[in-house]
C-alpha cells in the first residue's frame, strides 16, 4: 500500500476544495527564485479565477470535478509513483488527466471539446516550439479553466548522449518562455521530461526554481495505439489495479481525442472521480529567455489592438 509522508504532503499539497466545482483565487505574490535562475520577468500575478458554477454545465451526468488542490512548488516537489514515491496526495478512485505534447490543430480543440462534454478539468504539458505554432489553441486551453505547465521547448530527451547541463537548462527555461508567450501569461510551474526521463542534475535544478516535476502513476501509451479502444482498455486495465492514479496521455495524438468521450464516460461508470490540479503561484520566466525567444525565433505576429480598432461595422 502506498504511504504519505504527512509533514511533507501537507506542506507540498494543500487540499484547496473538497467539494465538486469550486475554485479559489490565485495569490497575488509571486514566489521566490533562486538565484541560480538569473534576472526574471516582472509579470503581475493574473486576476483571480471567477467560481465556477455548477448549473452552468449541461450534462447532469457529468464525471465534473470531485476536488481542486492546490500546490506549493517550492523547493520542485515531485509527483507520480513511477519516479517519485513520498508525495501521493489522491484518495482511492481518484485520477488526474494529463495531456503532453500540445497544442495541435485538430486534436487538442477535440480533447478540449471531451473535457468540456463531461465537465472536467486536465493538466495540460504543452511543448514550446508548438506553443508558437499555435498559440490561439493554446489560450483555448487556458480559457477552458485548465491548468498549464510545460514540457520543454523542443521534446528534447534531457539525459540523451551529448546533451550539456546547460543545453538542458536552456529546453526547459525556453519552454517556460514560449509557453508564457502564447498565453500572454505566466502558466503553471509544473513540468514533465520528455520520455519521463530525468536527469539528477536537472531535478537539482528544478527544485531551485521552484518548479514541481510531473511524472506519472500510469501511462495510457496512446502514441503506440494503433486504435483508440487500445487506449480506453490500457487506462483502465491499470487502473483496476492501481486504484487510481496521475494519467499520461497525449493531445498531439488523433486516437487520444478519439477515446476520449469513452474513457470518460467509463471512468464516471467505474466510479473514479477527477482531482484538478492547481499551482499556488505562477512561474517566474527568465527575462533573458523571454527576450530571447522574440530575437531568435520567427513568432507569428499577434496584433495587440482591441477588435474594435481593427474591424469596423461600416453597413449592416
Amino acid at each position: 500500500m502506498r504511504k504519505t509522508t504527512g509533514l511533507l504532503l501537507a506542506s507540498a499539497v494543500t487540499l484547496w476544495a473538497t467539494t465538486a466545482w469550486s475554485q479559489a483565487p490565485r495569490p497575488a505574490a509571486a514566489a521566490p527564485i533562486a538565484p541560480a535562475a538569473a534576472k526574471t520577468a516582472a509579470v503581475p500575478a493574473p486576476p483571480p479565477a471567477p467560481a465556477v458554477d455548477k448549473t452552468s454545465c449541461a450534462n447532469p451526468d457529468a464525471l465534473g470535478v470531485n476536488r481542486v488542490v492546490q500546490i506549493d512548488t517550492t523547493g520542485g516537489p515531485g509527483f507520480g509513483f513511477e519516479h517519485f514515491k513520498q508525495l501521493d496526495f489522491l484518495r482511492d478512485k481518484e485520477v488526474v488527466l494529463t495531456f503532453d505534447d500540445g497544442p495541435w490543430p485538430g486534436n487538442t480543440p477535440a480533447v478540449l471539446k471531451a473535457l468540456a462534454d463531461e465537465c472536467t478539468k486536465g493538466l495540460f504539458f504543452p511543448i514550446g516550439k508548438h506553443a508558437t505554432y499555435h498559440p490561439e489553441i493554446l489560450k483555448q486551453v487556458a480559457a477552458a479553466g485548465h491548468t498549464i505547465g510545460a514540457h520543454t521547448w523542443s521534446h528534447a530527451v534531457l539525459n540523451r548522449k551529448g546533451m550539456t547541463e546547460q543545453a538542458a537548462k536552456d529546453e526547459i527555461e525556453k519552454g517556460f518562455s514560449a509557453v508564457r508567450w502564447a498565453l500572454g501569461a505566466p502558466p503553471s510551474p509544473f513540468f514533465r521530461f520528455p520520455a519521463l526521463q530525468h536527469p539528477p542534475a536537472i531535478v537539482t535544478y528544478l527544485g531551485g526554481r521552484n518548479v514541481g516535476i510531473f511524472s506519472c502513476d500510469l501511462d495510457s501509451f496512446d502514441f503506440r495505439a494503433s486504435k483508440p479502444e487500445k487506449i480506453v482498455d490500457t487506462v483502465m486495465g491499470k487502473l483496476d489495479k492501481l486504484g487510481k492514479g496521475i494519467i499520461l496521455m497525449h493531445d498531439f495524438q488523433k486516437h487520444t481525442a478519439e477515446a476520449l468521450p469513452t474513457l470518460l464516460r467509463k471512468l464516471k461508470a467505474g466510479g473514479y472521480k477527477v482531482v484538478q490540479i492547481k499551482a499556488k503561484v505562477p512561474v517566474q520566466t527568465i527575462a533573458s529567455y523571454d527576450e530571447d525567444l522574440l530575437k531568435d525565433t520567427k513568432l507569428p505576429t499577434v496584433s495587440s489592438r482591441p477588435v474594435s480598432s481593427v474591424v469596423q461595422t461600416i453597413s449592416e
